[in-house]
């Protein structure tokens, strides 16, 4: 028993030295702060309490892509520094029926965190709002 500790200590050493001088690199991922300019966005139906699971689309900035319209949500949020809640976009005639959406975004702009959530009354008033940005599958 006392060989296989040492063993096992040992290779923990020799692991650990070797991450250390740099021959292992871990993988890189977009939570990286080299990685550029990144979000993951969602779009949930309702009012997004009741933990209705949905998938998301992680928009990479760094060159654009994500969902097919990356490069337009990357060209609107750069021209906001970021900040989803400063969008403008244009003025829409939306339909006075209330099916609300939750748009969340959570990541990292210019090197500072991003997290964002707002409940719009429909579909029409989000895109009018936020543009490209949350242009995915709800």
């Amino acid at each position: 028993m006392t060989r296989s500790i040492s063993a096992v200590r040992g290779g923990l050493l020799a692991a650990a030295a070797t991450l250390a001088l740099g021959v292992i690199t871990p993988p890189a991922t977009a939570q990286d702060s080299d990685s550029g300019n990144w979000l993951f966005v969602t779009v949930t139906r309702g009012d997004g309490r009741h933990g209705a699971s949905t998938p998301g689309n992680l928009l990479l900035c760094d060159p654009p892509q994500g969902h097919a319209h990356a490069a337009e949500a990357c060209a609107d949020l750069d021209r906001v520094g970021g900040d989803i809640g400063r969008l403008r976009q244009k003025d829409a005639f939306c339909p006075m029926i209330y099916a609300p959406v939750t748009a969340q975004a959570r990541g990292e702009w210019d090197g500072h965190p991003v997290d964002y959530r707002e409940t719009f009354s429909n579909g029409c008033g989000l895109a009018a709002q936020t543009g490209a940005v949350f242009a995915v599958e709800a």
